[in-house]
């Protein structure tokens, strides 16, 4: 069974980690939630997570994918926590999968896992400017190579549907969204 880290910081968005979470969960994939400090993680809009463990005890196993929920403050804080670096350099130098969604896609870019690759973010998140390295595009969900981003919450569902079909497959993601009932 494959096995999926998504950190938990401050400030995540909750319908994209939740989302993210529950749709993985549903396709028969192990997820390990971790907070950056012990205890509940208050969300960006005051909902409180738990997560499963703390990111110190998550780094000690071995992940196929991590996935970087967004929201502003929590993908700063994301971004401002060495191990989170060091985890998606040591994920990027064994050709696992990495993804992010909605802000969060900068804490890739800041670590250098865009360079030359195509990307997507929330609108402002990875400018051109400061990330001139990249080719930015506006689709929903953008793979490139292991690497795959998103836009924000509207795309949430279509991202960990993605995360899905990587995992475990177009016959698991199919089975997932027909359970969802998706127009």
């Amino acid at each position: 069974m494959a096995s999926v880290l998504v950190p938990l910081a401050e400030g995540c968005e909750e319908l994209e980690a939740v989302t993210i979470i529950d749709l993985l969960v549903r396709g028969g994939i192990d997820v390990l939630t971790a907070g950056l400090t012990e205890g509940p993680v208050k969300a960006s809009r005051g909902v409180t997570l738990l997560p499963d463990t703390t990111l110190t005890e998550a780094l000690a196993h071995d992940f196929d994918m991590v996935v970087l929920p967004g929201g502003a403050p929590g993908a700063e804080r994301l971004d401002n926590d060495p191990r989170i670096g060091e985890l998606l350099k040591k994920m990027a130098s064994k050709e696992r999968y990495i993804a992010a969604i909605c802000a969060a896609p900068k804490v890739l870019a800041n670590a250098g896992l865009l360079t030359g690759r195509q990307a997507t973010s929330f609108p402002g998140f990875i400018d051109t400017m400061e990330f001139s390295n990249l080719t930015y595009l506006e689709d929903p969900v953008v793979q490139d190579g292991k690497v795959v981003t998103s836009r924000g919450p509207g795309t949430a569902m279509d991202f960990a549907l993605h995360l899905v079909e990587l995992l475990a497959g177009k016959a698991k993601r199919d089975e997932v969204e027909a359970s969802l009932q998706r127009p």
